[in-house]
């Protein structure tokens, strides 16, 4: 999992539970203090409505979202996309465009049955190699992984940069 794969899944359990620990997120997602620190500033820098508590974790301020309802992702800034690097750079969030969004849902079938046969350890290797192989094929396809939920992943194709090239199930 890379830097922004895990940023995102940390951001969704602040949102998703109103406040987290550091030292759960290290537990959680099994990184060390240096890798933490890089997070947390990256967190507390782009993220206004996240704030640091007494030195101990990270605390969700802004409104919670209705069940279900994910909030929106944090504006984006300029960036070159892939497709026109040499001609243009994407436009600014305020020019509105219309395009098409495709939102994939996927998970591991089976995985209830699969977490009583297996160590925890066992398991979260599983899903790991699965979570990695679908970012992948992800990637390929230009696609977007908004978020992780347990062993699902939710997906865009067509966010945050168009996809022009129509995709073909390989």
């Amino acid at each position: 999992m890379n830097f922004d794969e895990l940023l995102e899944q940390v951001l969704a359990l602040v949102q998703r539970q109103g406040r987290v620990s550091y030292r759960a997120i290290k537990r959680r997602f099994d990184v060390d203090d240096d890798y933490l620190a890089d997070l947390r500033e990256e967190i507390l820098f782009t993220h206004p409505h996240i704030r640091e508590e007494d030195g101990r974790g990270l605390v969700w301020t802004a409104a919670p979202a209705p069940t279900g309802e994910l909030l929106p992702p944090p504006p984006l800034p300029d960036v070159v996309s892939p497709q026109s690097e040499a001609s243009s750079v994407v436009p600014h969030l305020s020019d509105a465009e219309r395009r098409q969004l495709t939102v994939l849902f996927c998970d591991l079938v089976g995985s209830t049955a699969l977490s009583a046969q297996l160590d925890p350890e066992e398991l979260r290797e599983v899903v790991r190699a699965y979570q990695d192989t679908c970012a992948k094929v992800i990637a390929r396809f230009e696609g977007h992984i908004a978020q992780y939920l347990g062993d699902g992943l939710l997906v865009y194709f067509g966010y945050p940069l168009e996809h022009r090239s129509s995709i073909h199930a390989a």
